[in-house]
Formats: C-alpha cells, structure tokens, sequence
C-alpha cells in the first residue's frame, strides 16, 4: 500500500493525502476523514523518514536521564513517553554517564538522527553537554538552569517553599535542634536547598549548630554515615531533614541499627517523594516534588520549541510547585513527651498520610 493507492482509493490527489497525513490544517475536513476512513482500511503506515525528509522535521525528541538506577526518574520516562506517543513523536532515550567519550557519543548518536530537542533531566550541571546541541541548533530542555536563552529552556523547582514546609512542620511539633543533610557541595540545587534551610531555621528563631550540618552525595550509603555521625554527638538533634529520599532511608535503616526509635527518637523528613518511601517502615515524611509535572513541562516546552506555529522563539520558564507529604516518620519533640512516651493523640498524628 502507497500513498498513491491511498490517493486513488480516497478518490482525491496525492498531494491532499500527503497534506492530511501531515496535519495540515487547510485541508478540507471532508476529505481528510475520506482519506483517514481509508488509511486505517488498508492498514496503511505512512514513511516517516520520507516524512521528515519533506518537512525538515524527524518527530523524535531525545531523552536523557542519569546512568545511576535513581527511583525519582522512571515515572518521568513514563509520562514523557506517554506524551511523544499521543503527539506523533518517538524518544531516543539516553543514560548519561560518567565518561565523557560516551557521553559525547550519545549526543553526537541524537543528532545525527536529527532529534528535534532534547530533555537533560538530571539536577547535576551539564554545561558541557547543552553547549553540544546548541552548537547544532538543537533545543535543549534541563532542570534548574539560572542561564536559560536561545535553544535552551529550563523549568525551576521551588526548593525554598519545600525546605520551609519540612521545617516549620518539625518545628510545631516541638523540635528545635533540626539537623540538615545537604547533597554534594559542588551542587546548584544543594547549595540552594542548604541556604533554604538556613533561612528557614532563622526565620523562626532557631539556632543551625555547624555539627549538625552535614553533607552526602544523594545515596543510602551516605544517609547511613550521617545516621552515625549525629547518634555520636554529644547533644543529637531530635530531628533530621535529608535533601533526598534515598540519604533519608539510608539512614532510617541505620538508625534503626543502632537501636533508635524513628520517630520516637529521632524524627525524619526527606525530599522528593519517591515510590519507596511510603513502603518505608514507618513511612517516610517528605517533601514532594511532581514528577509526572517535571515531564509534561519538559515536552510541551520542546514541542512549543519544535512547532513554528507555537512560536518555538518564545523562551518558556516554568516552575514546579513542592509540597511535605506527612507521614509516620515524624512525631512531636521532646518538649513535647509526657513520662518519655508519645501520646496517643501524637502517634496518631505521626502516622496521619495526609498534604499539608
């Protein structure tokens, strides 16, 4: 089956099926439901390389996500996807890695096959890599960037008002020796999420001990450190809030190892929300940031960028909301403990899976 059979089937000229097939408007809708009722008859698929060919367009956005098994990426894989599919687009999905030799090639692989933007979702810099498509006119789609212009488009994640929640919800609960455990220092979004802290706890009258800032790089292992580094102090904090979920049960777990009472003794907020942190025993209280938001951001802004009808010149800075998902993993302070037990109306309080 051609698209010259389709012609003739239809009973109109090629051109109206090429046109039809395309989307272009200024078709008469008669004839394009005379030409589809046919197409989907015959079982016809049109050439999509032919297709990009004749339009300078290849109908495929590339997709970059972190190399490391992170559980904050797949729903936004999924939705991104879901999004290409019902708009005619195909993904060309990509890790990036560590070595700069693949990760150059990786780039170099999309734009041979003439993607028509790229998403760069990851929250570490990737100057180097933007700076590749650009270089080709291929726009580029990154999380957290302060330096958004021509080809490259950016959406923001409001870490000021997530840090705020988490704190002042621990503080109504009658902690006021809060602990921090910031991701790597090297980080745009650490520093960010650590200077949102400070202001936070200052904001309300609390003093921040050098001691009990500490700093990780996003994983378990070092949740886990910083869970033996604040049982070893002198004077613990009652409370923590990790700059992640995964640092968040990394030291749960180790918590828990060494015979602490989560919430009764050490209260935890993480970031993020992740799938497991509402499996976490007991669950884990969190900041929450959309995934599924970050996604459908990240293609309309490439698909607005791609579409000269949607004025692919217009510079789109979005920002996403976050909001503390409270759970089990957070009960009143000290100040607030009769006879050294949680009360009741407080353990229920705790365990309440509820937005605020």
């Amino acid at each position: 089956m051609t698209i010259h059979k389709i012609a003739r089937l239809a009973k109109v000229s090629i051109a109206t099926v090429s046109r039809t097939i395309n989307g272009v408007p200024t078709v008469d809708p008669v004839l394009a439901r005379r030409v589809w009722r046919v197409i989907e008859k015959q079982g016809y698929y049109p050439n999509r390389h032919a297709r990009s060919l004749v339009s300078g367009r290849s109908r495929i956005f590339g997709l970059m996500v972190p190399e490391a098994p992170n559980a904050f990426f797949p729903e936004i894989i999924h939705t991104f996807a879901r999004l290409c599919i019902q708009h005619n687009y195909q993904v060309l999905l990509s890790a990036i890695c560590q070595d700069a030799g693949l990760l150059e090639t990786a780039a170099r692989q999309m734009i041979e096959r003439r993607v028509d933007g790229v998403a760069i979702l990851t929250f570490r810099e990737q100057e180097s890599l933007v700076e590749i498509f650009r270089d080709r006119n291929v726009s580029v789609f990154v999380i957290d960037s302060d330096r958004p212009g021509p080809l490259l488009r950016s959406v923001c994640i409001d870490y000021q008002h997530g840090i705020r929640q988490a704190v002042q919800h621990l503080a109504a609960l009658g902690h006021n020796r809060i602990a921090f455990v910031s991701g790597p220092a090297h980080l745009k979004t650490a520093a960010v999420q650590k200077n949102a802290f400070h202001a936070c706890m200052k904001e309300i009258g609390l003093q921040v001990a050098a001691e009990i800032l500490l700093e990780g790089d996003h994983t378990m292992e070092a949740g886990a450190e910083a869970a033996s580094s604040l049982v070893s102090l002198r004077h613990r904090p009652t409370a923590v809030v990790c700059s992640n979920d995964l640092m968040a049960i990394g030291l749960m777990h180790k918590a828990s190892e060494l015979y602490l009472d989560i919430p009764g003794d050490l209260s935890v907020v993480g970031f993020e929300d992740i799938p497991f942190a509402k499996y976490m025993i007991p669950q884990l209280t969190t900041v929450q940031i959309s995934r599924e938001e970050i996604a459908t951001v990240a293609f309309e802004t490439l698909f607005a960028a791609a579409d000269p009808a949607i004025n692919g010149d217009t510079q789109i800075v979005s920002s996403i909301a976050t909001n503390l998902v409270v759970r089990g993993s957070t009960s009143m302070g000290p100040g607030r403990v009769r006879d050294g037990r949680r009360s009741r109306a407080g353990r229920a309080h705790a365990q309440a899976n509820r937005f605020i």
